[in-house]
């Protein structure tokens, strides 16, 4: 029996749906070949044992939340040992055993950024997904457009901006958004799900859209919006380092608001459409699977990502790519292998094989 520790919840203003991918997640394991430890991190980053519950963590009306129950779970205190420790609310300690793989579906900052990643790798505990480096790239969108630039795939243009530089040098920030043209989406560079994303029609909506994705990160995106359909697919890593896996695309029909944001994702079903597969023509689908498949190696990707584009009349762009995606049943990223021949359980079991035998 393989032992995984699944990480959830966290300190991202993602924590809600890092818990709705985790009831998905348990819902789905393989229970003849996997034994799972639920690990649910607070919002203020407490590690605490959590029910083997999925209803606990559904996806409802409401975003699903990791409680402090006065658990806590200890890590390895060295890389010599993969046993975890448990530290129940009367202050006693005992024993969970030791840990195979960590599953760490966490979404956004302190958890999808490299920064869990590495504090396992200096435990030396094998774990589910992308390393440090290509965590870290993917986060922040400002690299991730400039790594992906620098190999030759098309991304839309913008413009970074830091505070000090929007208040020192306002008009010349300014005059280069402004040349971007009308509409343009600003955007925290490190926040996933739309969180903190503005849609500017108007030159006089800029300062306050600005503002408010300031309030998610300190460095923010001024990005051109792409007319086009908002296509996406699946990427697993390939076995024994042989090329990756591309499934079918997946498209989003926005019905209901402006844009795609975190609403539409998650809580307004009648904001959008998911279709998968979407249609494409075999050509189409062939160019997009090949460059999801350069993105990927780009960043230097290992296990999953999920990489959404923009079908313009010139052809893809690429928009984004997410190193852990939103894993609930309904999501794109199982949704796209469904369609492509792979189920739900199966692919929580490729990926805990992938980061078994990944070498970090």
């Amino acid at each position: 029996m393989i032992r995984v520790a699944l990480l959830f919840g966290g300190r991202s203003s993602e924590h809600g749906i890092s818990c709705a991918t985790a009831a998905g997640v348990l819902s789905a394991l393989d229970r003849e070949r996997f034994e799972v430890v639920p690990v649910g991190i607070t919002r203020d980053g407490a590690w605490t044992l959590q029910p083997d519950d999925p209803e606990l963590f559904s996806l409802r009306a409401e975003l699903p939340e990791v409680t402090d129950n006065g658990t806590r779970v200890r890590l390895p205190d060295s890389a010599i040992s993969r046993e975890f420790t448990l530290l129940a609310a009367d202050g006693s300690r005992s024993s969970l055993g030791e840990i195979d793989v960590v599953f760490p579906i966490l979404h956004g900052r302190f958890g999808e950024d490299g920064t869990v990643q590495g504090q396992l790798e200096l435990l030396g505990l094998p774990y589910v997904g992308n390393g440090v480096l290509a965590s870290a790239l993917a986060m922040d969108k400002h690299m991730t457009k400039t790594v992906l630039a620098s190999a030759g795939i098309e991304v839309a243009p913008w413009v970074t901006l830091t505070p000090a530089r929007w208040e020192r040098q306002h008009e010349l920030f300014e005059r280069r958004v402004h040349a971007l043209g009308l509409p343009v989406f600003v955007k925290p560079s490190r926040a996933g799900s739309s969180v903190g994303v503005t849609k500017v029609t108007a030159w006089d909506q800029l300062d306050a859209a600005v503002a408010f994705a300031f309030a998610e990160d300190g460095t923010v995106l001024v990005e051109a919006a792409i007319a086009g359909r908002e296509v996406e697919c699946a990427v697993l890593e390939g076995p024994g380092g042989s090329t990756p896996r591309v499934s079918v695309a997946g498209e989003i029909v926005v019905t209901g608001r402006e844009f795609y944001d975190f609403e539409a994702k998650y809580l307004d079903p009648d904001a959008a459409q998911l279709i998968c597969p979407a249609v494409l023509g075999d050509g189409e689908l062939h160019e997009m699977q090949r460059i999801a498949a350069r993105a990927f190696e780009a960043i230097g990707g290992a296990g999953l990502a999920r990489v959404d584009f923009f079908l313009a009349d010139t052809g893809f762009v690429v928009n984004e790519i997410n190193t852990m995606p939103g894993f609930t049943p309904i999501s794109m990223f199982p949704s796209c292998w469904q369609a492509s021949g792979l189920s739900y359980p199966e692919l929580i079991t490729e990926l805990i094989e992938l980061g078994l035998a990944a070498t970090r």
